[in-house]
């Protein structure tokens, strides 16, 4: 089971507040402005920020 599109409307970054979307392996949710990746486990995703990987922007 993924995480619902409902709970996906209600999350936003904890740092900068702004919206986050899966990532293509649907095993993270990416901020499109700080580009944290949080990471999903056991269907439940970990908006910890100490959890966070920081991806590179693609170009």
């Amino acid at each position: 089971m993924a995480v619902s599109q409902d709970l996906l409307d209600l999350l936003v970054c904890p740092v900068c507040k702004a919206p986050v979307s899966m990532t293509p392996d649907q095993k993270g949710l990416k901020c499109a402005e700080c580009h944290r990746v949080y990471p999903i486990r056991d269907d439940i995703p970990v908006m910890l920020v100490d959890e966070a990987r920081i991806e590179e922007p693609a170009e």
